[in-house]
């Protein structure tokens, strides 16, 4: 009389054993604030589209100081001095590591919120330009993961990070010309073309895939729109690198 429910119990094991795992993605912050740090509707339409698309992640960023405090009313230097791990734990609700925790053999994907953290924290875009260099740690990650062919995903200005450690990528940030400000930071594409990359233009709700690189970009707040188009974007993104992984 115990025969029956004992094989279902074997079969449903079974069933469970042989499903597939989630995609276990990393998220590199690089503080907490647009003008300083992380833009924190970038990371948290990454992490609810995660969420959704069924992923677990882990939140890293560098245990660095700022380049420096921005007072976000004013728009100026405040003339404080934060720490690019404490400040990011703001957005990771305190679950967050070390970036130099980080291994691309423990995640499927990575993925690279904007904010002007990635250009300023996370590299000396902002200040050089086509010239800048990315921080150790953040060229270490992003060449860990393209050598073992796990997709990396960028939005906004992060692209230029990829550009800069990997000459040759196909990145996006979005269109090329001003167009009377709808994309104030339209020059980003030619210093990508400067540093060896290739821009493709795209629109802000969509993602640009490089197959050969898996380097998957989409403009985000590179743009001058609605909330709504640049989390649609952001989606996209992450619908793809999720795809990219395999699971």
């Amino acid at each position: 009389m115990f025969l029956r429910p004992l094989a279902f119990s074997i079969r449903f094991w079974r069933f469970r054993s042989t499903a597939p795992a989630s995609p276990n993605v990393a998220v590199v912050l690089s503080g907490c604030g647009v003008f300083d740090g992380t833009e924190i509707h970038e990371a948290s339409a990454i992490l609810v589209h995660l969420s959704r698309g069924g992923a677990e992640f882990q939140l890293y960023a560098p245990d660095i100081s700022q380049m420096h405090v921005v007072d976000h009313i004013k728009g100026e230097p405040a003339g404080e001095s934060r720490n690019v791990l404490v400040e990011s734990a703001r957005i990771a609700r305190g679950k967050i590591l070390d970036l130099a925790k980080l291994r691309a053999q423990d995640h499927d994907a990575v993925i690279f919120p904007g904010g002007f953290g990635a250009a300023k924290n996370l590299s000396t875009f902002a200040m050089d330009g086509k010239d800048c260099h990315v921080i150790p740690d953040i060229e270490r990650v992003i060449t860990e993961f393209h050598k073992a062919r796990k997709p990396i995903g960028l939005c906004c200005i992060a692209p230029v990070l990829a550009a800069k450690v990997l000459p040759g990528v196909e990145v996006t940030v979005g269109h090329e010309e001003e167009e009377g400000g709808k994309w104030p930071y339209a020059g980003t594409a030619a210093a990508i073309s400067a540093m060896g990359g290739k821009h493709a233009v795209s629109e802000v709700n969509c993602a640009h895939v490089d197959p050969e690189n898996k380097i998957v970009t989409t403009p985000a707040f590179m743009c001058e729109t609605k909330l709504h188009h640049i989390f649609d974007g952001i989606g996209e993104m992450i619908q793809r690198v999720l795809k990219l992984t395999g699971n």
